[in-house]
């Protein structure tokens, strides 16, 4: 067995400019933000996104890292199109695939069993086709001989994902009321690299979670970072909600202002401080 912990710093340092990163949640849930920040204090551009998107995509797009982005939303729940992602996108920042939801669905899926694409009805009869000219319909070899759009696998160099815990082997577990796709997520890239809020030795007879709840095998992961609130300042539920009034700041100020007040420190417990401080001057 191997121990695959690792920092933020260490797991940035195995990606490289131009990769295609896919990254785990939904929207404003759940997003392996401690990540994402390690992220944007490296020098890596370049990139193709892939994501349910949410702040993950907009911090990466007002810093000008992503070149392609595949979502099927890029959204903050509470707040339903995220400013800083359609900011970008009005000036034209990058270019732009846009998938309905559960034609990514079938994409991971795709992905994950090695595919080049999986036959689906999703986007039959709408402008997905349109704006997507690229997609392509393929007929059933069947005597039915229905049409199907033929999604393209979306396939990862890497993913990142945020769980509730997770081993020092690579197994994660949710406890939340939704798993999202993270499991396709890490099973559609070449590697995988898991955030959690609190990590065990080992998930052993006695601290074994429910099966249901063990959402990602150590088989499809490459390294584990323990990373206590670091889907801040989306929600891991049950372990904390969505901070609600820093994403409204988040939403609303400046991305340079934000940035530097924010993110310009040197570590995610720097983060971590600065979003202490500006709760305290809440108060």
């Amino acid at each position: 067995m191997t121990d695959k912990t690792m920092t933020p710093d260490e797991v940035v340092g195995r990606l490289r400019s131009g990769m295609t990163i896919g990254i785990g949640g939904w929207g404003s849930r759940r997003k392996p933000m401690a990540l994402v920040r390690a992220l944007l204090r490296s020098e890596i551009t370049d990139l193709t996104v892939i994501s349910y998107g949410g702040p993950d995509v907009g911090l990466l797009a007002a810093a000008g890292r992503i070149r392609r982005l595949v979502a099927a939303f890029t959204t903050l729940d509470s707040i339903p199109l995220e400013p800083h992602f359609r900011a970008a996108r009005e000036r034209g920042d990058f270019a732009f695939t846009e998938l309905d939801e559960a034609m990514f669905m079938w994409g991971l899926h795709a992905a994950a069993n090695r595919l080049p694409f999986l036959p689906v009805r999703a986007g039959l009869g709408s402008d997905v086709m349109t704006v997507n000219p690229e997609l392509r319909t393929v007929t059933s070899p069947y005597e039915d001989g229905e049409t199907f759009v033929a999604v393209p696998a979306l396939r990862m160099d890497a993913a990142l994902v945020h769980l509730n815990r997770a081993d020092r082997l690579g197994n994660g577990q949710y406890l939340g009321p939704d798993p999202y796709f993270d499991d396709l997520f890490c099973e559609a890239a070449d590697t995988a690299y898991v955030s959690c809020e609190q990590l065990v030795d080992r998930f052993d007879r006695d601290t074994a979670p429910a099966p249901q709840s063990l959402l990602v095998g150590r088989h499809s992961v490459t390294g584990v970072v323990e990373t206590p609130n670091g889907a801040h300042f989306t929600s891991c539920a049950p372990d904390y909600g969505r901070d609600e009034p820093f994403q409204k700041l988040y939403a609303t100020t400046p991305w340079p202002e934000f940035a530097e007040r924010f993110l310009a420190g040197r570590s995610e417990d720097d983060y971590q401080q600065a979003v202490r401080a500006w709760h305290e001057e809440q108060q």
